[in-house]
């Protein structure tokens, strides 16, 4: 078998040009062999996986309540599964079972990469439960902890797995669009891969570094580094010299601070902070990086000082230029308590006698962002891949031109869509059931949850692609809190299950269609993936909601500063802005913020600049198709440039920009060879150090209270970059 799939590649100079993957990233990483004999789902990946399941959800639900979030990526439990596989494999006996006729063995042979690939796949169901997606937990976390609901632990069951499940149910689906084409290629599993044939494949007759020396020495290089950023020397984060040239100047500090402005000058040494928000630089394809680029500069560049400083557009002096926080007319923070009635319902007479509801000017362009962003994402799939789309819906890909990886993959036998559609199915029916029996807890109805179901379905192909092309996922949060906050205004927890259902479905569908790509390009048996994913997602919802749960009901005042020790780590400022999302989106509503006569009305026309501006550069690529660049002029992902500030920081995403560059493009051009070889491993390596270290840190040091304060260990240097220009109104 491994023979007859591997002579597939052995064919004329023609053909096998025509078989190679035509992405040279692709070409360039990914191996064009399979040996089909390999055993996939043994005891030792059923134990492995599950066991770095369960540990890496419960350490991400864990750190993600702190005043420092840390996400611990799958890769941690990827290196560390490899000497455990090796160890077991050494010492569990090989003698043959029969169970009812079902012949296995506990030790069936060597540890091997394909049940190194789908351990892999149990962990990132940790990692997306309780990484950056764990949306649904940070629902009930606001339901309890700031709204103070009676929620049951049933009706929170019900929200998380519901949620992960109908997601899983899309990406079945969407298969055929997301998966099996070749120009769908996922940049980020490349990193993945690299990992994989380091750990696993021999080099022979390199020069230099073999690939598994250079991942061991990176990554002991990126722990003992991770100890200054992380621990002895913060300051490496936020690096802000110009507030050190003008320390009583508001407006350089505004300018210059990483932490709390435009971080003009400002940089980090902290690959955490390099890779916080947009992922690793090192995986994005340099067009989408160069994108990214363009959005941004005009962003943080342009687009702000000229609202804040010239035009003082939605009386902007009157509060800081970035923050998170929501303010009142006179510039201070806003008390929601003082506006909320008893069944969590806006009480519109005290609101009116109150405050309207302000933003900090970024904060307010950045949600102008979403607008634009969204409506961009529909027009420039429909005008870019729009036809590819429908061919490959009448011919249901069996007309599809196949590379090197989906012949090889034709062999296995395929998943049926009913499988999927079974998950799709009952989840919605779960969810419309709990609209019912918890009708009060979650103020959404019937209708509602079915508008949400209908709004991704819409939205996640279209999405899908661009991520797929480029790396880049363009949210539509804004989009759908928009929707149902004009639908049910003054209802604040119908706002946040709505978004669970509209929106982060979508995100967990396109970590199961990313997670499905890696197994295609490592020939992992599409049914082992689908027990994988299937298996994993129900033990890590499990565990998130139990841990999250244990830590709400077990630690006092969590989440709540004005409750807490000054001291205390848990703080939740990730939680914080999904809470305020609600009261923006939910409690007070679009309406009164954006509908006719509110602050931030004209914001609504840039639905309309998104929907027309992918038009020219489509007009263009048509008019000029020798002109191959005009096609990589991607709107949605341009504007992705100042999504999710905050909590994102302009230096976050500048140093990303910067770091990409250099080896997305100048590595990528000029050291081709060194490219190929080492810089997703590097990549790994970077995640995988910075990831060990961050863990010790906090069980040897920062858990046992054990906390180093001097001139370097405060973040950013910038007192004045939180005060508004109006200076009277600093605190």
């Amino acid at each position: 078998m491994a023979s007859r799939n591997s002579t597939e590649t052995e064919k004329t100079n023609g053909e096998a040009s025509e078989d190679r993957c035509s992405v040279e990233e692709v070409a360039l990483v990914v191996p064009e062999t399979d040996d089909p004999s390999l055993p996939v789902m043994t005891f030792r990946a059923w134990f492995l996986g599950l066991t770095s399941c369960i540990i890496l959800i419960f350490l991400n639900t864990f750190f993600t309540y702190r005043t420092q979030p840390l996400i611990i990526s799958g890769i941690l439990m990827q290196i560390a599964a490899l000497p455990i596989g090796k160890f077991m494999a050494s010492i569990l006996p090989k003698k043959e079972h029969n169970l009812l006729g079902w012949k296995f063995s506990l030790n069936p042979g060597p540890f091997n990469m394909k049940e190194h690939v789908i351990i892999t796949i149990f962990a990132n169901c940790g990692v997306s439960y309780g990484g950056g997606d764990a949306y649904s937990i940070g629902a009930i976390t606001v339901m309890k902890a700031y709204y103070k609901q009676s929620l049951s632990f049933l009706c929170g069951l019900l929200l998380v797995l519901t949620t992960q499940l109908i997601g899983y149910g899309w990406a079945g689906i969407l298969r055929r669009y997301l998966v099996d084409p070749v120009e769908m290629w996922w940049p980020s599993n490349l990193a993945q891969v690299s990992l994989f044939r380091a750990l696993h494949e021999k080099d022979h007759k390199s020069k230099g570094l073999t690939r598994m020396q250079f991942f061991l020495i990176a990554m002991a290089a990126s722990f003992i580094y991770y100890a200054f950023p992380g621990y002895l020397f913060p300051i490496l984060t936020f690096f802000s010299w110009v507030c050190w040239a003008w320390p009583r100047s508001i407006t350089a500090q505004q300018i210059g601070s990483g932490y709390h402005g435009l971080g003009i000058g400002a940089f980090t040494l902290d690959w955490a902070g390099i890779s916080a928000y947009h992922g690793s630089p090192l995986v994005t394809p340099w067009t989408s990086i160069l994108n990214v680029g363009v959005g941004f500069i005009m962003f943080i560049y342009i687009i702000v000082p000229l609202c804040y400083w010239k035009y003082n557009t939605f009386d902007a002096r009157k509060f800081p230029i970035f923050s998170n926080q929501l303010f009142t007319s006179s510039g201070h923070k806003y008390d929601t308590t003082k506006i909320l009635t008893h069944d969590y319902d806006l009480n519109i007479a005290a609101y009116n006698s109150y405050s309207k509801l302000y933003l900090s000017p970024l904060f307010a362009l950045s949600v102008g962002s979403g607008f634009a962003r969204f409506t961009a994402t529909l027009t420039h799939v429909a005008l870019f891949h729009g036809r590819d789309i429908l061919k490959q819906s009448r011919s249901a890909m069996s007309n599809v031109r196949l590379d090197i990886h989906a012949r090889l993959m034709k062999s296995y036998k395929q998943v049926p869509e009913w499988w999927f559609l079974i998950l799709l199915i009952g989840s919605i029916v779960l969810s419309l059931l709990m609209s019912f029996v918890w009708k009060r807890d979650v103020q959404l109805q019937w209708w509602g949850m079915l508008f949400a179901f209908g709004l991704a379905f819409i939205v996640t192909l279209p999405i899908g692609i661009i991520q797929a092309t480029t790396n880049q996922q363009p949210g539509y949060d804004i989009i759908a809190q928009f929707i149902i906050g004009y639908v049910l205004p003054g209802k604040p927890i119908a706002n946040l299950i709505f978004k669970i259902y509209g929106r982060i479905s979508t995100i967990h569908a396109l970590s199961f269609l990313s997670d499905l790509k890696l197994g295609h390009y490592m020939k992992i048996p599409p049914r082992c993936m689908y027990v994988a994913q299937l298996v994993g997602t129900l033990v890590a919802g499990v565990v998130n909601l139990a841990v999250a749960w244990w830590m709400l009901e077990s630690i006092d005042d969590i989440c709540d500063v004005e409750g807490l020790h000054p001291d205390s780590p848990w703080t939740c400022p990730k939680y914080r802005v999904t809470f305020d999302a609600s009261v923006i989106w939910g409690l007070i509503g679009p309406e009164r913020l954006f509908g006719p006569g509110g602050m931030y009305r004209n914001l609504v026309w840039l639905f309309l600049i998104g929907a027309v501006l992918p038009v020219p550069v489509w007009v263009l690529s048509k008019i000029f198709p020798e002109k191959k660049w005009i096609p990589l002029i991607n709107i949605p992902v341009i504007s992705y440039g100042f999504a999710g500030m905050p909590p994102a920081t302009p230096t976050n995403i500048a140093s990303w920009l910067i770091t990409g560059t250099i080896f997305n493009y100048f590595v990528f051009r000029y050291h081709k060879r060194w490219w190929q070889k080492y810089n997703y491993v590097l990549s790994a390596a970077l995640d995988a150090g910075t990831a060990f270290m961050g863990v010790l840190i906090f069980f040897a040091l920062q858990n046992e209270g054990v906390e180093l304060k001097w001139w370097g260990t405060k973040l950013d240097h910038c007192p004045l970059a939180s005060c508004p220009t109006a200076s009277w109104n600093c605190s």
